[in-house]
């Protein structure tokens, strides 16, 4: 459950599908537009909002694939919802942020038909060293703007472009209403890009393109983990790559396909 302060919040509802950011959702390239984690989260919500108002079986979130088709100012915006393919036990829908009258984030999510398979659950993946064994580490150290710094920080790098690390929030993903968990790690998990750069951002741009979760399970506890590795290519693609861990274990994984653009004369 998510367990933030009405006064910290990364969105207030300004309708029922109207949104106006607050400071803490300051991005990173550029404080004066949005960091693109908090909307993930909030487009998350709203889905499973949707999918309850429909009065949906009791499906379960599997992926969740994100495109950003361009920047969002620190100004309102509205957000649509489609049922792409509905289905009883298999549904594909599709929400957008649109500001402007551009679309800005189009969010195309699978919901899946739970079953028990309690007893073939299993991974390879290790778990991470919890919480408190790692060093606290500062965002704002690397990078500006205010979600960033809306955040807690654990962290441990191996190399440049290969670190773990947990994150947790008080920060409330929408002012006046309660989150899941899902939502509420789905409001995080982009912070993975900024959290081991291969480079510094004075070397090089590399802002994600997309994300895309697939999810195990639903997550439990405050703190979420990354075991995250960065790679450049030789022609200006790069990968984010992140397991996502809870105090449970193995969450999901995380990918985010990055343009990579070195800074003439750097």
């Amino acid at each position: 459950m998510d367990r933030s302060h009405d006064d910290a919040w990364y969105f207030e509802p300004l309708g029922a599908l109207r949104f106006a950011p607050s400071g803490h959702v300051g991005g990173g390239w550029n404080p004066r537009e949005q960091h693109i984690a908090p909307a993930f989260g909030l487009l998350t919500h709203l889905l499973e909002r949707h999918r309850e108002q429909r009065g949906g079986g009791d499906l379960a979130l599997g992926r969740l694939s994100f495109d950003i088709h361009g920047v969002l100012p620190m100004e309102a915006f509205e957000v649509e919802l489609d049922v792409v393919r509905p289905g009883r036990t298999i549904e594909l829908v599709e929400a957008r942020i649109v500001h402007g009258g551009r679309t800005a984030v189009v969010l195309r999510a699978w919901w899946l038909a739970r079953t028990d398979s309690a007893a073939l659950a299993g991974t390879p993946q290790s778990p991470l060293p919890p919480p408190e064994a790692l060093p606290s580490w500062d965002f704002g150290s690397v990078w500006p703007g205010g979600f960033v710094r809306s955040v807690r920080t654990r962290r441990r790098e191996q190399a440049p472009g290969q670190c773990v690390f947990w994150v947790d929030t008080d920060v409330a993903l929408l002012k006046g209403e309660t989150v899941s968990p899902t939502a509420r790690l789905m409001g995080l998990v982009d912070i993975a890009n900024g959290a081991t750069p291969r480079v510094s951002p004075e070397r090089a741009l590399f802002p994600n393109l997309d994300l895309t979760a697939h999810l195990l399970r639903a997550p439990v506890g405050a703190w979420v983990g990354f075991d995250t590795s960065v790679s450049f290519g030789p022609g200006g693609v790069g990968l984010t790559h992140s397991w996502i861990h809870d105090c449970e274990g193995v969450v999901g994984v995380v990918s985010q396909c990055l343009t990579v653009r070195p800074v003439a004369g750097a």
